[in-house]
Formats: C-alpha cells, sequence, structure tokens
C-alpha cells in the first residue's frame, strides 16, 4: 500500500475490483497521509475517519457482492461548502464553527450513491470570497510544491490535498475560477461544468447566479468519473438542468487525434499582465495539441477586461443577500450577552464574518441600494451580456478556446492580503467563464522555476465531454499531471 496515493481513479477502481486491496485499506492509506502531512498544509478543516472506515468496509462489501458503483470504495475529500450529514460544515468561518448539517448536500449524496468514500472537509477561503485561501477562520492554507505559498482559492483545501495526495480527489466550487485557479497553481486538473449542470442544492450560496461544484482531481480521466457522478437534474435546485448525463469516461476512450479541432487564442488572454514563464509553458501546451492535428485561431473576446469590474459587482451584490441569514438569530455564530435585537445583529455579524465577506457584502449592500441599482448592478448585468456574446461569437469560429488559468504561478503567503484589487485580478482569466455561464477547465502544464503552470480550456455550453477530451489527449502526451511534489511523493 505504500504507493497507492500514485494511483488515479481508473487505477483505484480496478484494483479495488481485483483485489489487490480493499477499500477499508485504502481509505487507511490516506487516513494516515493525512495524519502525517496535514498538520504542515493545513488542507482540512474536519477529518471523518470513523465515518470513512465504516463507509470503506461497506463498500467493500458491496464489490464482493457484485453491486459496487462507479466510484465504489474510492476516497476522496469535500470542500466544507456543501452540507455533510451529521458533519461540521464551516464554509471556513467563524459565523458557521459550530453549525451541524442536518442533511446532504445532493452532490454529497451522489458521490455517496456512486461509493465514494469521504475522507473529511477541505479548508477554503471564508464563504468561497478569496483567491488565496487566507481569508479562512482556520488560518492559510499552503501550497504542497511550496509551503510558503499560496495554494490558490477559494478551493485551495481540495487542491493542495490533491496535489499531496491526501486524497485522490476532492469537490470545490467555482464562482470566479475557485476551482480552476486552485487547480493550476497547485498542479492539479480541476473543471468547473456548465452552470446549472451539478446540483446546487445543500451547497452554501454566496452568489447563486455565478456559484457551481466541479470536481478536483490529478487528470482529466479522473474528472471524467467524478463528474459523471455529480450530474444529474434535481428538482430541489431550481436551476439545475433536466439533460442526460454523458458517460464522460467512455467518451475519453473515443478521443483519438484532435485533426480539425479549431482551438481558439484571445489576443486578450497573452497580453500585458501575463507573466512570461507562464506564458511560455502555455504556449508549449498548445504547440502539443497543434501537433495532434487541432488547428490554431487567433480570436478576439474584446470585453473580457470588463469582467472583472463586472464580476466584483454582482458576486458581492448576491453575497449580500444571500449571507443577511446570519444574523445571530437562528443558527451559527451568536455574540454574547446582546443589549438588544439590533445589538445581536451587528455584533454577531461584526464578530462571526472575517474582513474580505464584510468587505463584500458592503460593496454589495451599496451596489444594491436606492439610486446605485441602476448605475452599478444593472450596468454589471449588461456588461455580463457583452461578454457572453463575445463568447458566442468566438464560438461560431472555433471548438474550444484556451490560454492560461493565472497571470502567475502562486505567490507568497501574505504577499496581497492587503492589496485586494490586486488579489482579484489573479482571477482575470477566469471570471468571465462564470459570467456567461459556460464550462471551463484547468489542466498542469509545466512549470516557471519551481511552481506549477495550469492551462485553461474553455467550451461551449454542454461541452464538457469535449474539454475532457481534449486534455484526456494532451495528458497521454505529457506527465504534467502525474509530478508530484518531492516533500509528499
Amino acid at each position: 500500500m505504500s504507493a497507492v496515493h500514485r494511483k488515479s481513479i481508473a487505477e483505484l477502481r480496478a484494483g479495488l475490483r481485483a483485489g489487490e486491496f480493499s477499500s477499508a485499506e485504502l481509505a487507511r492509506a490516506f487516513l494516515d497521509r493525512i495524519a502525517r502531512f496535514d498538520p504542515e498544509l493545513n488542507a482540512y478543516i474536519t477529518v471523518t475517519e470513523e465515518q470513512a472506515l465504516g463507509a470503506a468496509r461497506a463498500a467493500d462489501q458491496r464489490i464482493a457482492a457484485g453491486t459496487a458503483g462507479a466510484l465504489e470504495g474510492v476516497p476522496l475529500a469535500h470542500k466544507d461548502i456543501f452540507c455533510t450529514l451529521g458533519v461540521k460544515t464551516s464554509c471556513a468561518s467563524r459565523m458557521l464553527a459550530n453549525f451541524i448539517a442536518p442533511y446532504d448536500a445532493t452532490v454529497v449524496q451522489n458521490l455517496a450513491r456512486a461509493g465514494a468514500v469521504m475522507l473529511g472537509k477541505t479548508n477554503m477561503d471564508e464563504f468561497a470570497m478569496g483567491s488565496s485561501n487566507e481569508t479562512s477562520w482556520y488560518g492559510p492554507v499552503r501550497n504542497p510544491w511550496k509551503l510558503s505559498a499560496v495554494p490558490g482559492g477559494s478551493s485551495g483545501g481540495s487542491a493542495a490535498a490533491v496535489a499531496a495526495r491526501l486524497a485522490p480527489a476532492a469537490t470545490g466550487t467555482d464562482t470566479g475560477g475557485s476551482i480552476r485557479q486552485p487547480a493550476a497553481l497547485c498542479g492539479v486538473s480541476g473543471i468547473k461544468p456548465t452552470y446549472g449542470a451539478v446540483s446546487r442544492y445543500g451547497m452554501i450560496a454566496f452568489a447563486s447566479s455565478l456559484d457551481q461544484a466541479g470536481p478536483i482531481a490529478a487528470s482529466a480521466e479522473d474528472l471524467a468519473w467524478l463528474l459523471a457522478a455529480m450530474q444529474g437534474f434535481d428538482a430541489r435546485d431550481s436551476t439545475s438542468l433536466d439533460r442526460p448525463v454523458p458517460d464522460y469516461p467512455a467518451l475519453l476512450q473515443s478521443a483519438g487525434d484532435l485533426k480539425g479541432l479549431r482551438i481558439g487564442l484571445p489576443r486578450e488572454y497573452f497580453g500585458a499582465g501575463l507573466d512570461g514563464a507562464v506564458g511560455a509553458a502555455v504556449h508549449e501546451a498548445i504547440k502539443v495539441w497543434e501537433r495532434l492535428g487541432a488547428k490554431l485561431v487567433d480570436i478576439s473576446l474584446p470585453n473580457s477586461d470588463l469582467a472583472v469590474p463586472a464580476y466584483y459587482v454582482v458576486a458581492p451584490a448576491e453575497c449580500s443577500s444571500n449571507l443577511a441569514r446570519f444574523d445571530g438569530v437562528r443558527f451559527g455564530y451568536r455574540c454574547e450577552q446582546p443589549r438588544d435585537l439590533m445589538d445581536l445583529y451587528k455584533r454577531s455579524r461584526g464578530e462571526g464574518f472575517g474582513a474580505e465577506v464584510k468587505r463584500r457584502i458592503m460593496i454589495g449592500t451599496y451596489v444594491l441600494s436606492s439610486g446605485y441599482y441602476d448605475a452599478y448592478y444593472i450596468k454589471a448585468q449588461k456588461l455580463r451580456r457583452l461578454i457572453s456574446d463575445d463568447f458566442a461569437r468566438a464560438f461560431k469560429e472555433v471548438d474550444v478556446i484556451a490560454g492560461p488559468t493565472a497571470p502567475e504561478t502562486a505567490f507568497s503567503l501574505g504577499a496581497k492580503a492587503q492589496d485586494p484589487l490586486t488579489m482579484y485580478l489573479s482571477d482575470i482569466y477566469t471570471i468571465a467563464a462564470n459570467l456567461a455561464g459556460l464550462p471551463a477547465m484547468s489542466i498542469p502544464c509545466g512549470f516557471a522555476g519551481d511552481l506549477p503552470v495550469g492551462v485553461q480550456l474553455i467550451g461551449n455550453y454542454f461541452d464538457e465531454a469535449r474539454l475532457l477530451g481534449v486534455a484526456h489527449r494532451y495528458q497521454q502526451e505529457t506527465d504534467w499531471h502525474r509530478r508530484l511534489p518531492e516533500a509528499f511523493a
């Protein structure tokens, strides 16, 4: 069992079914790695050891009985934004530090139905607000490739856990790049599906028109197994799409040469602000696809520079509304000895929320207020439409859009903590896909110095299978996704 952490999900599935190891042994191996390595990474908020071993034993019985699900016995972790029955769900906030979820989120439920074994809940930026995983009430997560660097955010705990192989896979959420950016900074793969493809029921809301759940794992093949299990219509989520779920793993097998595939390269993604070494790694990745038969097409997304300002009006406005429920009355943190109802509200929210969450609530309340709603919020929604129209025009010319996931590699802890505007620019290449509701993913494509670089692929609506296929063909030709940080190898 010494090298089991290096195995892909496909290899773990095969090993479990062949009896090479049991699910209980597999869970124990990853729990031991968490106990050994997580104190220095801080990737987990909660480790559900007893629950994991019980679920693993049940998985072994189903495998023996021939009733195994698609992910039977495979361990994974959940971002601490997903409700998990009987387990703390804190959103990395003091506000919910004592909240025990009374039900499972649909994503958790679907993966459990497929047989996956939950190892625990991963650290994140508080209420998913941040790009570095430094806003957590439980302290920052560290990047496995360089412990003095950030892992990205807000799904930094999930990305760091997968990169250090403290879990074969983990769930994440992506509101403006929060799966793809940490995946890039930690050298793993992650996908944000089309808005509505994965249920948001039981996923604590940040910005409801932008939030989308997705998986983080080592490779596109692993993501295919996870996404197939996560997707599906859910009547409890009014934005859930009632569409057949593709058999992503089977579709990967038909990903041959890429002859005729048109890959769009937005000129706006390769200009000022992109680190030279990051750009060079991304260009090398694009050359691989070209060698496999893809045609490169120069395109323009002229309104892409409006994505960040539009996002930071829309997202805070929605967060201001969604977080109004956390008032110290019904659940969550409550201040001590309030003088009256207003004091209860003020102090509970003031003490329960961190600085970044407060900042976004204040911005959102401002842009929704009388006299500013039309000037800011409505205008931002109009910009959102322009950004969506840019993509619609582009996809008449190309099949997939490629570019950098992040403008630089992982920066040092604390480097941008006092400069929120600079921090917000970390998501400059990822935000537009959320505003448009498009599927997008990041896969590792090399290194700049000693830190990993990610290349981003953006597809048209419901084109996840094509994205996964293009990424899989790249990973068949390269081994970046197999690289592990030396300290965790």
